[in-house]
């Protein structure tokens, strides 16, 4: 059983999940109380040599002696979990695998749709040997359809959703996020969509299966400007500006000589009342009458009287005294602005308890009996290897150890 209290206590989820999407499905789990189980192959972390920089980088810079527990993304996504090293291409790996299964809750995983069915481990065949498994497959594009086998990932997916129709500043070309957005909004779909099924299988005391796509998941976060197009709207990229604000953008404040890039206030003029307080500090011969529309149409020179305004001010002050008159309005961050600042020190949502003190978000949810005060850092590859089947399957010590000296499982990669 988990050491993390919380409502998910005593649910044991086998995780299979790579990369981001299906990582911070489980994570959030775990921050609630599951017992996450990482299945993972020997070299499974990545990178596998020491001079191919991460995604992310390292936890503390370097690679260090075991660049396969240092690879920052994982760690991010990985606290709170166990680790197991289980080499599923050997009969004996498959056939401990199986047996996880029996006694497990929830499988998930994130392969492309053929992945878990190739390997005869696909749903129908898991549920044979546990009739109450719920499980969870996210592939790109689902199970089904003509796009089921593409190679996905989160920004190649992200155009398809629609969503560029809206992002970038002309339409000379269309833009992305640029941080695979569909990503964590299939992980956290995924999160309500577990919770349904387990919740579900507390009345029907069966398991099922769950399928989503990440593609789908970023269709539904598309959805106001599906429906504009729908009742024959035309849509247009709008940049820095909003179709139902004005004034609306970021505006370059005064240089406090840290970031070249940070020294910037987000500004969104609400509503009317909104746009009375930010005359009230801009003056500039601007009608505090003026409604949206006469708004949008003196874009141009209320920008220019913004601008003039933020840049006597640190980006800090000049959203203090935006919020004093009612707009909202904030500075814009970066790293490590985020981790300084006052707000988030006080609600002590960075958690500095992984290896090297590195700060890692936290969760934002709140709730009693939520505490990150019994979470556990990110596993060493392989780390439960041993302690998992001997605890889930009542393996003794010496057939644990008979499967690792057999490489079905292991503690660290290969030599």
């Amino acid at each position: 059983m988990s050491s993390v209290k919380g409502p998910l206590n005593g649910v044991r989820i086998l995780d299979l999940t790579h990369v981001w999407a299906g990582p911070l499905a489980t994570r959030i789990l775990s921050d609630l109380g599951a017992e996450v189980v990482k299945i993972e192959r020997a070299l499974g972390r990545g990178p596998t040599v020491a001079t191919i920089e991460p995604i992310a980088g390292w936890i503390g810079g370097e690679p260090g002696a075991e660049p396969w527990n240092n690879n920052a993304a994982f760690v991010k996504l990985a606290r709170n979990a166990k680790s197991v090293s289980l080499d599923l291409k050997q009969k004996q790996g498959r056939e401990v695998f199986l047996q996880l299964v029996a006694v497990a809750d929830v499988v998930i995983e994130n392969f492309s749709a053929r992945a878990m069915p190739s390997m005869d481990l696909g749903y129908a065949d898991l549920r044979a040997h546990n009739p109450k498994l719920i499980y969870v497959t996210m592939p790109g594009y689902g199970t089904s359809g003509p796009y089921k086998d593409w190679v996905a990932f989160g920004p190649t997916v992200e155009p398809m959703t629609g969503l560029g129709q809206m992002l970038g500043y002309s339409d000379a070309e269309p833009r992305n996020s640029a941080m695979a957005l569909i990503d964590p909004i299939g992980g956290t779909t995924a999160v309500t969509a577990l919770l349904t099924a387990l919740r579900d299988r507390q009345q029907t005391g069966t398991g099922c299966y769950v399928e989503l796509s990440l593609h789908e998941c970023g269709v539904a976060f598309n959805g106001p400007w599906l429906i504009e197009r729908q009742l024959g709207g035309e849509l247009g990229r709008h940049g820095n500006a909003h179709p139902e604000m004005a004034p609306h953008g970021m505006y370059r404040c005064r240089s406090r000589g840290l970031h070249d890039d940070a020294d910037w206030v987000a500004i969104a003029c609400q509503d009317q009342q909104a746009w009375r307080g930010l005359v009230t500090i801009l003056g500039a011969e601007l009608d505090p009458a003026w409604e949206r529309r006469e708004r949008a149409a003196r874009a141009e020179f209320i920008d220019v009287a913004l601008a003039d305004w933020a840049l006597r001010l640190d980006k800090d002050a000049a959203a203090e005294a935006l919020q004093a008159v009612g707009v909202a309005a904030g500075p814009v961050a970066t790293a490590p602005d985020m981790l300084a600042e006052n707000h988030a020190q006080a609600r002590q949502f960075f958690v500095p308890y992984e290896r090297y003190a590195t700060p890692i978000p936290g969760n934002p949810i709140r709730m009693s009996g939520l505490s990150h005060d019994d979470w556990s850092q990110c596993p060493a590859l392989g780390a439960h290897s041993q302690s998992v089947l001997q605890q889930w399957l009542g393996m003794s010590v010496q057939h644990t150890q008979q499967l690792l000296d057999a490489r079905v499982i292991a503690e660290r990669p290969p030599d």
